[in-house]
């Protein structure tokens, strides 16, 4: 099945239930629309909220690779586009040498950017393996030349390499790019893209979420996991207000340790698979015989 065989948001997110993403309405729609307008889709929202893993659960529901560009500062094009094997460049010099020539300079050059000699990084690999999903990770800790960068790469979908030539993509690959919004991203790279904000899921949805993601933790167990969490998040007195993926740990863990209910000793012994800051494991600890009151 192909991205363009979808008929309806209804569709895309059975698909991805069978992978084990649960999307609400609106992240289901925009995702139906993004993949019939062959438009890249930008995630935006708290760490923890399933941008990333939306991408995966494309990857999957499609049965494509998934190719991966994590952004960071100071990222520039080459090293999301392409390199050359230089030692491999060199020792082809030698075995030419070797073989005791014959071969023109102007061919010996054209030699040297063969494609075999051509390393491949994640934008240039998913335009030569499309279909594919590419995940554009946290770009916005990437700057403004980068971001200039993708909006040319996305508009068109193939590069130009001056010693070898333009790749272009037979298909479009499915394009997801994820921001934390740690700044704002420009509006001509906006515009380009599909837009969604996803939020940390309700109560219910949540409890869906660990229920489908870790079908071996009982139920009781998983609701007052997601309780707490629900509540730890409502305050605003914690650094790093818990995701979803660290909801499915903590539930993780507390199975691990044989509970089927949530108590105070194994919820505090466990917290540090909930709370990654010093500051918010005391803060939570604390907190934790009111929360399961």
């Amino acid at each position: 099945m192909t991205q363009t065989s979808i008929v309806s948001a209804a569709a895309l997110a059975d698909m991805l239930a069978a992978t084990g993403y649960l999307a609400d309405d609106g992240l289901a729609t925009i995702g139906y629309l993004a993949l019939g307008m062959e438009r890249p889709l930008l995630l935006e929202g708290e760490p923890g909220t399933g941008k990333t893993s939306l991408a995966e659960a494309l990857a999957q529901a499609f049965g494509l690779p998934l190719i991966r560009l994590q952004c960071y500062e100071g990222i520039d094009a080459a090293q999301a586009l392409y390199d050359w094997d230089f030692t491999a460049q060199i020792l082809h010099l030698r075995s030419v040498e070797a073989g005791g020539g014959g071969v023109s300079v102007a061919e010996l050059e054209r030699s040297l950017y063969d494609e075999r000699f051509l390393l491949a990084r994640p934008i240039l690999k998913a335009l030569q393996q499309s279909p594919a999903v590419l995940l554009i990770d946290e770009v916005d800790r990437a700057d403004d030349e980068f971001e200039a960068f993708l909006l040319e790469v996305l508009s068109t979908y193939q590069v130009s390499i001056p010693e070898f030539g333009t790749v272009k993509a037979d298909v479009a690959p499915i394009v997801v790019l994820t921001s934390n919004r740690t700044r704002d991203l420009h509006d001509a790279l906006k515009r380009r893209c599909l837009y969604h904000w996803i939020d940390h899921p309700g109560l219910a949805r949540e409890v869906e979420i660990v229920r489908t993601r870790l079908p071996e933790v009982p139920a009781r167990l998983a609701e007052q996991v997601v309780r707490v969490v629900q509540q730890i998040r409502a305050s605003d007195d914690v650094l790093k207000p818990p995701g979803v993926a660290e909801t499915l740990d903590w539930a993780r863990a507390l199975h691990q340790l044989g509970r089927a209910e949530l108590d105070l000793a194994s919820a505090a012994a466990s917290i540090g698979a909930l709370c990654k800051y010093r500051e918010d494991t005391q803060r939570v600890s604390a907190a934790l015989s009111r929360m399961l009151g």
